[in-house]
């Protein structure tokens, strides 16, 4: 889907650019968001890693899978591993809502879905307005977390997609493992 068709179905009344006087798009100085909500945080991964926006679809679920992986959906001919946001971080379990949605992402060349809460929308800021993790953060957290945005009295966390399904070897190349938080 089109990055176009994305912001249209989170709906163009969600789209907020926030100070971008200060920034434009072709200096590169601004980055374009979906946000979504897991419990009462907003979180956010950079659009164009987006390919669309689902409406909780049929999932179903893998034998010997961690517990984070809900399962796999059928996308048109396309068989893709669904990861449970709210498990990955260790929240408790949350219900299946009208609001709950499946974001499809490429990431290391293969397609995932982040089941979340609700999109919340698609919101514009200027690299100047997002800091990296604080030292103070460590551990678990920081390994998922590429930064913090500013935004008027919010915050919203950016993510690094790779970390939610994938581990990283010494390198920095990825690999197909699921990482189970479980057993470190």
């Amino acid at each position: 889907m089109e990055v176009n068709k994305i912001i249209k179905s989170v709906n163009d009344e969600n789209i907020i650019d926030i100070d971008a006087s200060k920034a434009s798009v072709e200096d590169g100085n601004i980055v374009q968001l979906v946000s979504f909500m897991i419990d009462e945080s907003e979180y956010a991964v950079d659009i164009l890693v987006v390919n669309e926006i689902l409406r909780y679809p049929e999932i179903t679920r893998l034998p010997n899978t961690p517990h984070f992986i809900r399962g796999v959906i059928n996308l048109r001919g396309n068989v893709i591993p669904v990861v449970d946001v709210r498990a990955r971080f260790g929240f408790t379990k949350g219900g299946i809502t009208d609001l709950t949605r499946v974001i499809v992402i490429d990431t290391k060349g293969k397609q995932i879905g982040l089941l979340v809460d609700n999109v919340y929308q698609v919101v514009r800021i200027p690299t100047v307005n997002i800091d990296p993790p604080s030292e103070i953060i460590t551990g678990v957290s920081e390994e998922f977390i590429s930064g913090i945005g500013r935004f008027n009295d919010r915050l919203i966390i950016l993510l690094k997609i790779s970390h939610l399904i994938f581990l990283e070897d010494k390198e920095g190349v990825g690999m197909a493992v699921p990482l189970d938080l479980d057993n470190q």
